[in-house]
């Protein structure tokens, strides 16, 4: 896998318009912005089948949110033998701060990261007023919110959006 940056991705793509560009986030993020020449191809969703049609020895540009997700579908590609994977790095908040062009869809879905962090944040908050109004054992619930907020830190994976990426208002199409 090779990190490249916005810049260099634009100039390299120009000069090899024929490499193949997948963006890993799930369908409703994709639906509200995208860039031109990128193929949705979930992360939730990517497996040998899903890439099928895709050419394993050309040049695959994958984008995500931040680049994270795209860092770890670029380690499945490459465990399918994909040989040329290359990360934008940033993603697509890097492409936009560069001032590059996007294509805004009409979906109100919110991003998948401030769904977590919406989520985490309720959660820790219903604990409290449980614990504070029920029955004092209902700040478990904020602890296990804490605990899996800091073990999302330290593994920089966050299952809570692994979750939240199958709920049914993040499965729609494009």
């Amino acid at each position: 896998m090779k990190k490249i940056s916005v810049e260099q991705f634009d100039n390299e793509f120009k000069a090899n318009s024929s490499a193949q560009c997948l963006d890993v986030r799930e369908p409703a993020e994709y639906a509200q912005t995208r860039l031109e020449n990128f193929i949705l191809c979930s992360l939730s969703g990517l497996s040998e089948k899903s890439v099928a049609s895709f050419d394993k020895s050309k040049t695959t540009y994958l984008l995500c949110r931040s680049g994270n997700r795209a860092c770890q579908a670029a380690e499945r590609l490459e465990r399918m033998n994909f040989s040329d994977v290359r990360v934008i790095e940033g993603g697509l908040g890097a492409w936009e701060s560069a001032g590059k062009k996007v294509i805004r869809g009409t979906s109100k879905v919110w991003a998948l990261e401030r769904q977590a962090r919406f989520a985490a944040g309720f959660l820790v908050l219903l604990g409290i007023v449980l614990a504070m109004t029920m029955h004092p054992g209902w700040v478990i619930l904020s602890a296990f919110v804490a605990a899996g907020l800091l073990f999302s830190a330290v593994t920089d994976t966050c299952g809570m959006a692994m979750v939240l990426a199958r709920m049914p208002w993040n499965r729609s199409e494009r």
